[in-house]
């Protein structure tokens, strides 16, 4: 039974978007494991770590400071 855990900032994933990954991953694993059945054994989890919850360089950042050390702006645009 696969478990696939993504972790995102909280917010930052549309419901739709969250689906959509889900859907994606769980192809992946079909794919990966060759044979349709998994499909019905694979479990996602889409975890939302919470603002300053997330660090780097033993530094605790925000939403806005992990988008600046990606060099990405965090309101991205994005369709749904």
């Amino acid at each position: 039974m696969p478990l696939v855990t993504v972790r995102v900032p909280k917010g930052g994933l549309s419901q739709r978007r969250k689906e959509l990954m889900i859907k994606k991953i769980t192809d992946a694993v079909v794919e990966a494991e060759g044979y349709e059945e998994v499909r019905n054994y694979t479990w996602v989890i889409i975890d939302e770590v919470k603002e300053g919850s997330w660090g780097v360089g033993g530094k605790a950042l925000t939403v806005a400071e992990m988008a600046a050390h990606m060099n990405i702006t965090p309101e991205v645009k994005r369709k749904n």
